[in-house]
């Protein structure tokens, strides 16, 4: 972890299940140590300064296992791209705040869902210092249907597959791209269809979209690299 500049708090040695900085005003120690809000520190490269104690319960996170990592490690690669791009604007001034859904990985890569919202916090120099980061966990007890990150579930030749029925193209043209026959293609579809426990094509591709399997916002579709066995 790189050392706190002058507008930045250190993260106090050992102080993993608490994180605060003797340097912040007393009001924001106040609020920082009671809120049952998740609440973290970032540097403007996104890595944990501190955070509180229910940030650190929510994520499971042992003493020393967060502190300077980047908070995107923690992010689910289906919002990883969205939200990094919301946290560079304000790094970079272009905003003061913003909220969105999040999809986040705790020590154990198990997923929860929830609400996220940044703040950018100013120093002396008008810079932006630290980024304030609040995230309140969806409460419905509902385990999400979201496969972990670093669960590699498809072959590159079913990824592929997979790829090309969420684009709309059919067998034949799938057998013609991947140089398969039209069994073939049939064969890796039911394979698939098996894989994810659904019963049809549109029901593939929905499901793939809900475990954020394939990348939002892109055409044609992309299954995450993250998924995708060597």
């Amino acid at each position: 972890m790189k050392s706190a500049g002058p507008d930045t708090a250190a993260t106090p040695s050992g102080a993993m299940c608490d994180w605060v900085s003797e340097s912040s005003p007393e009001s924001y120690l106040a609020l920082f140590r009671q809120s049952s809000v998740c609440m973290a520190n970032l540097d403007p490269e996104f890595e944990v300064l501190e955070a509180n104690r229910p940030f650190v319960r929510q994520f499971g996170w042992g003493p020393g296992h967060g502190s300077g990592k980047n908070l995107c490690e923690f992010l689910h690669p289906s919002v990883r791209g969205k939200l990094r791009d919301e946290l560079v604007r304000l790094a970079d001034g272009r905003r003061s705040r913003f909220a969105d859904r999040v999809v986040a990985l705790d020590a154990q890569d198990s997923v929860f869902l929830g609400e996220m919202t940044g703040i950018a916090m100013r120093g002396e120099s008008g810079r932006v210092a630290r980024i304030l980061v609040l995230i309140d966990p969806d409460g419905s007890g509902t385990e999400p249907q979201i496969v972990p990150a670093r669960k590699k579930i498809f072959s590159p030749m079913h990824a592929r597959i997979l790829e090309g029925v969420a684009a709309g193209e059919s067998t034949l043209q799938l057998a013609t791209k991947l140089f398969l026959s039209r069994g073939g293609v049939e064969y890796h579809v039911a394979s698939l269809l098996r894989r994810m426990k659904v019963t049809n094509r549109p029901a593939l591709i929905s499901k793939s979209y809900s475990m954020g399997v394939f990348a939002l916002g892109q055409w044609p579709p992309r299954v995450r690299p993250e998924f995708v066995s060597e």
